[in-house]
């Protein structure tokens, strides 16, 4: 008996030890503050080294958010980390900050994982991620002026779109009176559609170039706004280590040289002065400038292709995919469109995208999918370019802003139907199409999406061109469609199938 007693002192000491530990690490927590700006927005009190990490289900952190706003205001405070960070909540708040206030909210954070991902700041990237100043001004112009030239919001852009959509069409022509899995199918179109602008081709629907995009851009859209993300820009000492971060940063790695062989490409079988396409036009102006000390570099070519497919692929897509499952389960929705659509494309071969302006509730009901669909949530971060103010707090230069795009897609007092999928958000007591100005999917203010117009277009001619023909039917053993999407950098419906039926036009 006394044997066994001396035996288990040293596992006694062993537990006070231990707890004496925990006790020390409580305290540590307790009394040991991370120091806020003076007159910072309010927020959740941090705790070292997590900052409020454990207070965010970091899995999908958006009813977090909602909570915070509740309880500490429409701009309110968190860390990431030790970093400090303010989130934009409601309309009022985000024009504030994103319109009036532009310049000073227009910066880009530059030492988030989403950066190091793309190489960091020292190599200079794309349109998306670059900081604000005179190189992202001229790299935004020319990207700009280059889509218009290449008929955004143009005939010839609309006949790019409409002849993708013959291969939509023929694939669910084949599926007629079965039910498919639409998610490849609408990432593979949209993916087509912004390679003819940028590369010049189209590619069949299991091309392996095609297929491997879209991987890396569906990946990484979950990976950089996801819980690892979150991980890695809190802890900096854990970014070296083998988790499944790096599997972002081997995507973005792959989806750089494949831009960098599609570059050595146009390099070869351009004409100059002959632009084709996108990375030619951008060869052109290298030309064109010679060693003038501007911006403008191969390297940065490669990364502008990498966000502008990015940009005009997973968000599309994933739109697409929202709006028809919500057709599927609102079948007087969708009967109504068809109907609207039926009388005025009447002696049409198709659509065009001025048939628009005569379809008020087709108009509406594809705005209400933007606005559920909150495809983008968290808007692309930002951060302030100097010492500002907003609603009467201190804003330090550099702090991380995260404007909540979803407190304002589903804003009380901004819509009628707020919580709820219904196109009478966008029609006035006429019928008439009226676009609030809460509606802002693409952002706003600068650093607005620069493929907005193209966006439109392309939902318009797809959701048309597929209601005319087809009938779509959510499947009888399906049970209940669940609307919750996966969250990331864009949010994403949960797979789905959908029954296809050829239609006869409403009457």
């Amino acid at each position: 008996m006394q044997k066994r007693t001396v035996n288990s002192l040293p596992s006694v000491n062993m537990l006070g030890f231990l707890i004496l530990v925990c006790i020390c690490v409580f305290v540590f927590f307790l009394f040991i503050r991370i120091p806020r700006p003076i007159n910072f927005p309010p927020g959740p009190r941090p705790v070292p080294f997590f900052g409020n990490l454990l207070q965010l289900n970091i899995n999908n952190p958006l009813k977090d958010f909602e909570r915070l706003a509740d309880r500490y205001g429409k701009v309110y405070s968190l860390y990431i980390g030790s970093r400090p960070t303010v989130v934009l909540t409601g309309f009022e708040v985000m024009k504030e900050a994103l319109v009036n206030k532009a310049v000073e909210f227009a910066g880009r954070p530059q030492d988030l994982m989403v950066n190091h991902v793309t190489e960091g700041a020292s190599r200079g990237r794309g349109v998306i991620l670059s900081d604000y100043g005179p190189d992202w001004k001229e790299h935004r112009r020319f990207a700009l002026m280059t889509l218009r030239n290449f008929g955004l919001g143009k005939q010839s852009m609309e006949e790019r779109i409409l002849g993708e959509i013959t291969h939509i069409v023929d694939k669910l022509e084949k599926a007629v009176g079965s039910s498919i899995d639409p998610q490849t199918m609408f990432h593979n179109a949209a993916s087509n559609i912004i390679c003819i602008v940028l590369f010049g081709s189209r590619y069949d629907y299991d091309d392996e170039f095609l297929k491997t995009f879209i991987r890396i851009y569906t990946e990484n859209a979950k990976i950089t706004n996801g819980p690892w993300a979150m991980i890695y820009d809190s802890f900096p000492l854990l970014r070296y280590l083998p988790l499944p971060f790096k599997k972002a940063f081997a995507n973005a790695r792959k989806a750089r040289q494949m831009s960098s062989n599609l570059i050595d490409e146009h390099k070869r079988t351009r004409v100059p002065g002959e632009p084709r396409n996108f990375i030619d036009c951008y060869l052109d102006e290298l030309d064109k400038r010679g060693d003038d000390g501007s911006s403008f570099a191969e390297h940065r070519l490669k990364f502008n292709i990498v966000d502008l497919h990015f940009a005009g692929t997973d968000t599309t897509s994933n739109t697409l995919l929202t709006a028809f499952l919500y057709l599927m389960n609102h079948p007087d929705v969708q009967e109504r469109c068809q109907r609207e659509i039926d009388d005025v494309l009447e002696g049409k071969d198709h659509a065009s995208f001025e048939d628009r302006h005569d379809m008020p509730y087709t108009q509406a009901e594809i705005h209400e999918v933007q606005r559920v669909a909150n495809t983008v949530p968290l808007s692309v971060f930002h951060c302030t370019t100097k010492d500002t103010q907003l609603m009467g707090y201190n804003i330090p230069k550099g702090t991380l802003v995260i404007p909540n795009l979803t407190s304002v897609l589903n804003e009380e007092g901004q819509w009628k139907f707020p919580r709820e999928f219904n196109p009478d958000n966008f029609l006035n007591d006429q019928g008439q199409f009226v676009k609030p100005e809460a509606f802002i999917p693409f952002s706003t203010g600068p650093r607005v999406c620069l493929g907005e117009g193209l966006a439109r277009m392309e939902l318009f001619l797809v959701m048309v061109t597929l209601l005319r023909r087809f009938q779509f039917v959510w499947p009888e053993d399906a049970g209940e469609p669940d609307y919750t999407p996966v969250y990331g950098v864009t949010l994403t419906p949960k797979p789905y199938r959908m029954h296809i039926r050829l239609r006869e036009p409403v009457k």
